[in-house]
């Protein structure tokens, strides 16, 4: 189960390092090389719950090995595509047979681990192993980029996915027996469409107003269609019961903050690393470790102070440290040394090292067991939402990286507006979990 996660969040570090030849060598624009991100967190964060509800009906194991051969499948598509609008199709499938692959992840390590104290320490090795990935993505896709181009970041995939699947199939126990549900269908579509609808709005509000305005219509009538839809079918894809759970919707948001600063900063560093400061794909990859190395060393001490003392001083220490590193980016100017960044890298790091494991056993706590993977499933969707909606807004908001003036400019803006959201999230910790 952790290696199959490790394969899901490699695919996002290592994309992101690969962004500025992907644009070079489809001759895409920011707005096309964004797409290349978030086809793949659209598709992920808008399945993930259907993915948990599904694993839920007819086994978690089962539905892993699907979603590992999809992946699989389509990571190759992505290797071969000959146009920017080819790769962003097959990136959403990659994403879709990812959505499949996470959220039985975690379900699986809740049902072999039945006991708080134990979950919470397995939970904290499962975001360990898995936050390898992190500062593997940047260094791999470097090392990938510069020998053999962008397309060996997604060739990578294939043999990877092969032993996954067979670790699968001979280490996996069947899940324990849960009440089949039926699969909400309208919800699914109302969610997958406003999610996507709101992101392509965001994307687009730079260079086309009408399309934008069009997309975020669409997207706010297919959010209000979604809560009409939850209220009035007998098993809700997004359960309104749940999210009456105090802890659940504060882990839920909080969750959201986390990876919508987290990774939209992501996005945006590479391309400074790379577009501004001129360096390397394989030198922006080491430079990025002091943000990266954190999240995998942190997770499981995180995972057994949680366990000693519980999550919300844990959840708190993460959400302080991470606003300090968001407040860091001011020290950023266009010619400045590396030094400037490290800082905001390792406050950023830090803290979303403490605050991963916690929010997602918070999350999952806080439901009734047979319910497991649908938590997982809502509590990855709102994680891969706020992906998506970062890597939109950083890219929307800086623009392109030709302007360095600006784009440093917005970079330092938008850190403070981050380190606004995390004490903000400190502050619902606090009275919520």
């Amino acid at each position: 189960m952790c290696a199959g996660m490790f394969l899901v969040l490699l695919d996002v570090t290592v994309v992101n390092v690969a962004v500025p030849s992907i644009t070079r060598g489809l001759g895409t624009t920011t707005a096309g090389v964004q797409w290349v991100v978030d086809g793949y967190t659209v598709a992920l964060a808008s399945l993930l719950p259907a993915g948990g509800a599904l694993g839920d009906r007819v086994g978690h194991r089962r539905v892993v090995a699907a979603g590992l051969v999809i992946f699989g499948a389509a990571s190759v598509g992505c290797a071969l595509a000959p146009t920017a609008g080819a790769l962003v199709v097959a990136r959403a499938a990659q994403g879709a047979g990812a959505a499949m692959v996470l959220p039985g992840s975690i379900a699986a390590i809740t049902d072999a681990y039945p006991r708080r104290a134990a979950q919470a320490r397995a939970l904290g090795i499962w975001a360990g192993v898995s936050s390898l990935a992190l500062p593997a993505g940047p260094l791999l896709g470097g090392v990938l980029v510069s020998t053999a181009g962008w397309r060996g970041v997604f060739w990578v995939n294939a043999p990877v996915t092969a032993l996954c699947l067979v670790g699968v199939l001979v280490g996996v126990r069947a899940s324990v027996e849960r009440p089949r549900r039926r699969l909400d269908l309208g919800g699914l579509v109302a969610a997958s469409v406003g999610l996507a609808a709101v992101v392509y709005a965001v994307i687009a509000a730079g260079t086309n107003a009408g399309a934008a305005a069009a997309a975020g219509a669409v997207g706010v009538l297919a959010l209000v269609a979604l809560v009409v839809v939850e209220r009035r079918v007998a098993e809700p894809l997004l359960p309104p019961s749940l999210f009456r759970r105090p802890a659940f919707a504060a882990a839920n948001g909080s969750a959201f903050v986390m990876n919508l600063t987290s990774n939209g900063l992501l996005f945006g560093l590479t391309r400074y690393l790379q577009s501004v400061l001129g360096h390397s794909a394989l030198q922006a990859g080491f430079m990025l470790l002091p943000l990266f190395v954190p999240l995998a060393a942190l997770s499981p001490p995180a995972g057994k102070l949680m366990a000693r003392h519980g999550p919300r001083v844990v959840l708190l220490a993460g959400a302080v440290l991470a606003a300090a590193g968001q407040l860091s980016l001011l020290l950023v100017t266009p010619a400045g040394s590396y030094l400037r960044l490290a800082p905001a890298l390792l406050g950023v790091g830090l803290g979303v090292g403490l605050f991963t494991a916690p929010v997602v056993a918070t999350a999952m706590r806080a439901v009734p067991a047979d319910r497991s993977g649908l938590a997982s499933g809502i509590t990855n969707t709102a994680r891969q939402a706020g992906t998506a909606l970062g890597v939109a807004v950083y890219g929307a908001v800086a623009g392109s990286p030709a302007h360095a003036a600006h784009f440093v400019g917005a970079l330092r803006g938008l850190g403070v507006a981050a380190a606004v959201l995390w004490i903000a999230t400190a502050l619902l910790t606090a009275t919520r979990t």
